[in-house]
C-alpha cells in the first residue's frame, strides 16, 4: 500500500462527509433536531438580543422542546466578537458554515441584522436549511423589484427559496416615516445613514418617499459609524436648518451619538429613527434629555404594551418569566420560534429540505403570539402593520399606527 494512500482516504471521507452535512443527511441522533440562532450577543445589540432569545425559550418551553415526535435541542450563538462590538461578516460566516455541518441542525433562527443575512444566506440555501429571521427587514433579502440588482437570487443559488421572516419589510417602514413626517409639518429634512446594508437601504427608500410627498432633501450623506462623535458634521447641518433630521442606522452604528450631537451643536429640530433604535440602548446611549419630546421612531408591529389576545398573553409571561418588560423584538423571536416548531411537525421527517418546503407553504398561521398571517411566495410575512412612538420622560410613548 502507498505511504500516500491513507492521507487520501481521509480526504475523500472529509469530503464526503462535509457533503452530506452540506445537504443535511440522516446522521445524528434520528430522534434529535437542533434549533439554533444567530444573533449579536456581544456588544449593544445585546440588550434587544437577550430578549429574542428569551422569547424563542418562551416558545420552545411551551412546546416541552418538541416538535412531532422530535426532541428538539436550542444553541444561541453568537454572530458578534467583542473586538468590533458588533456582527461581523467573519463570525456570521463561521456560524452559517458550522450549522450546514451539523447533520442535527434544520432551522436556523436569524439573523437580526440585514448585512448579517447577506453573509449566511447563499450558504444556507445550498444546503437547503431553513433560515428564520426575526428582524432582517431589508426588503432585497426577498423582493426582485425592491432591493439592489441581483437581489434576491444572488442569495439563492439553488434557485429555492429557503430565508422567511416574521417582520415587515423597509419598503414599508421607510414610507410611513416619510408620510409621518410630512404630518409632522416637515418641510426641510436632511438624511444621514450608516452605510450599511440595513441603515443606507432605509434612509434611501426614506428620501424616495420624501420626494414624492413634497419633502425637501437638503442633504444626505453617510457617516462613519466608527468615528466618536460628529459635532462638525452637525454643525453643517445646521447651517442649512432642517425641519427633521433623519438617521437610518442603528443604536450600534451611532444612533444615540447623533442625537447627543445634535443638541451639543445647537440643532432644534426634529430627529427621526427606524426600528433598529427601537430599544432602550438607545435612549441610554443618547441620553434621555437630548432626545425627549424630539425624537421619532418608527417599528414594525405594536409596541409590547400595545398588544392584545395572544400577543399580551406573551408580554405577560415575558414578565412572570423574566421580571422585565420585552424589547420590541423578542415576540419576533417567539414567533419564529413557533414557526419552526410548526414546520417541522408538519413536516414530520428530519430533512431539511421537507422541513423548508413545509414552512415555506403555511398558511393562516395562528399559533403565535401575532394574529393570524401567512408567508407570500417570497417567504415574507402578510403582516403590515408599522407603528410610530416617540420618546418622553426617558421612555418610548406609542403615539399612532402608521398609515391610518
Amino acid at each position: 500500500m502507498s505511504r500516500f494512500f491513507v492521507p487520501v482516504v481521509l480526504v475523500v471521507l472529509l469530503a464526503l462527509t462535509t457533503f452530506a452535512g452540506w445537504k443535511g443527511s440522516s446522521d445524528g441522533d434520528p430522534k434529535v433536531i437542533k434549533i439554533v440562532s444567530s444573533l449579536p450577543r456581544t456588544g449593544s445589540a445585546k440588550a434587544q438580543t437577550d430578549t429574542i432569545v428569551n422569547g424563542i425559550k418562551i416558545a420552545l418551553g411551551e412546546a416541552d422542546y418538541q416538535a412531532g415526535e422530535f426532541d428538539i435541542v436550542y444553541a444561541d450563538w453568537d454572530d458578534a466578537t467583542a473586538g468590533a462590538g458588533q456582527w461581523t461578516a467573519e463570525a456570521e460566516t463561521a456560524n452559517a458554515n458550522r450549522a450546514v455541518r451539523d447533520p442535527d441542525v434544520m432551522v436556523y433562527l436569524g439573523t437580526y441584522n440585514s448585512g448579517a443575512a447577506k453573509i449566511s444566506m447563499p450558504i444556507l440555501n445550498k444546503a437547503d436549511l431553513l433560515m428564520l429571521s426575526p428582524a432582517s427587514t431589508w426588503p432585497g433579502l426577498t423582493k426582485a423589484d425592491k432591493g439592489d440588482p441581483g437581489e434576491p437570487a444572488i442569495y439563492r443559488p439553488t434557485g429555492k427559496v429557503n430565508f422567511a421572516r416574521v417582520v415587515p419589510t423597509d419598503d414599508l417602514q421607510g414610507p410611513l416615516g416619510a408620510q409621518w413626517a410630512k404630518e409632522l409639518g416637515v418641510k426641510r429634512v436632511y438624511v444621514l445613514d450608516d452605510n450599511e446594508v440595513y441603515g443606507k437601504g432605509i434612509a434611501t427608500l426614506f428620501i424616495e418617499a420624501c420626494q414624492d410627498r413634497g419633502i425637501e432633501v437638503i442633504g444626505h450623506e453617510s457617516i462613519d459609524s466608527k468615528a466618536q462623535e460628529f459635532k462638525p458634521l452637525m454643525a453643517t447641518i445646521k447651517g442649512v436648518k432642517p425641519d427633521l433630521i433623519y438617521f437610518g442606522g442603528t443604536t450600534q452604528s451611532k444612533g444615540g451619538q447623533i442625537a447627543k450631537d445634535m443638541v451639543a451643536a445647537g440643532l432644534d429640530c426634529k430627529l427621526m429613527v427606524p426600528d433598529a433604535c427601537y430599544e432602550e440602548a438607545f435612549i441610554h446611549s443618547a441620553g434621555a434629555d437630548n432626545v425627549n419630546d424630539r425624537c421619532y421612531v418608527t417599528f414594525g408591529g405594536l409596541p409590547p404594551d400595545k398588544l392584545v389576545g395572544p400577543g399580551k398573553a406573551f408580554v405577560d409571561k415575558y414578565l412572570a418569566q423574566y421580571g422585565n418588560m420585552p424589547e420590541g423584538y423578542a415576540i419576533y423571536g417567539y414567533e419564529a420560534a413557533k414557526v419552526a416548531l410548526e414546520a417541522i411537525s408538519l413536516a414530520g421527517v428530519k430533512d431539511r429540505d421537507a422541513i423548508r418546503e413545509a414552512c415555506l407553504a403555511i398558511k393562516d398561521f395562528n399559533r403565535g403570539a401575532l394574529g393570524t398571517w401567512s408567508f407570500d411566495a417570497n417567504g415574507d410575512t402578510t403582516l403590515t402593520t408599522i407603528s410610530g412612538s416617540t420618546i418622553r420622560n426617558g421612555r418610548f410613548e406609542f403615539v399612532k399606527i402608521l398609515g391610518q
